[in-house]
């Protein structure tokens, strides 16, 4: 009853709160990701190993807020934003840190040597699809303000502001995402066929990093545009 009442003061206060503490978690798993293909790219496999732990533990923490905010957002609490629109943004930042995983359990499962030509381009957009996430929270971390203001024209247009540097970061992650394939294609002659297919799911994974967290400034455009 002690933590209903705690989760429920929190929402009164403010409902964006335990979102933005979500994101911050969702975002330093992403986050982990560059220091984590520096170890793969080196083939340091405990080094990996630990990076990789690490992701895998900001995703779970990750999950348990979740489904904290989850269940504060079932009652009946009065809300300056829709519940709805507030339980998609969760999801889409939710994709974050789960695609975190997602990488560091296939890359390290099958101990992926990927070719020393890919480093430098894979290294760039890696950390390109990170600030991709780290723009989505700065974007978040300004709603606060922007339920202060009651909705004011400066907050939004900040926000908004934000977000089109968001989508144009996103749009560097993806001719970076083409750059790494087109540069795979070129070598796939000299690669196994099933650690090419690994490869490019990799890749393609590394890419969805970057959408999710333009999927988030999309949800966001939506709470302010109501």
């Amino acid at each position: 009853m002690a933590a209903r009442s705690f989760f429920g003061q929190i929402f009164a206060k403010s409902p964006i709160s335990p979102i933005q503490n979500h994101m911050k978690i969702a975002c330093s798993a992403a986050a982990l990701l560059p220091d984590y293909f520096d170890a793969v790219f080196k083939l340091d496999w405990e080094l990996a190993k630990s990076r990789g732990a690490e992701i895998q533990r900001l995703e779970e923490k990750a999950d348990v807020i979740k489904r904290e905010i989850r269940a504060g957002l079932s009652r009946s609490l009065f809300m300056p934003v829709s519940r709805v629109d507030l339980l998609e943004l969760l999801k889409s930042q939710d994709k974050i840190p789960n695609r975190a995983k997602d990488i560091v359990g296939l890359s390290m499962g099958r101990e992926m040597e990927f070719p020393a030509e890919l480093g430098p381009l894979m290294r760039e957009f890696v950390q390109t699809s990170v600030r991709t996430a780290e723009m989505a929270m700065h974007a978040l971390d300004e709603l606060d303000q922007l339920f202060e203001s009651g909705f004011g024209d400066v907050e939004i247009n900040l926000i908004a502001d934000m977000i089109t540097k968001l989508n144009t970061i996103e749009h560097e992650a993806d001719l970076l995402q083409r750059d790494v394939q087109n540069k795979l294609y070129a070598l796939e002659k000299n690669i196994n066929p099933v650690d090419v297919m690994f490869f490019y799911r990799i890749i393609e994974w590394i890419g969805d990093i970057a959408d999710n967290a333009q999927s988030v400034g999309n949800r966001m455009l939506n709470l302010i545009a109501k």
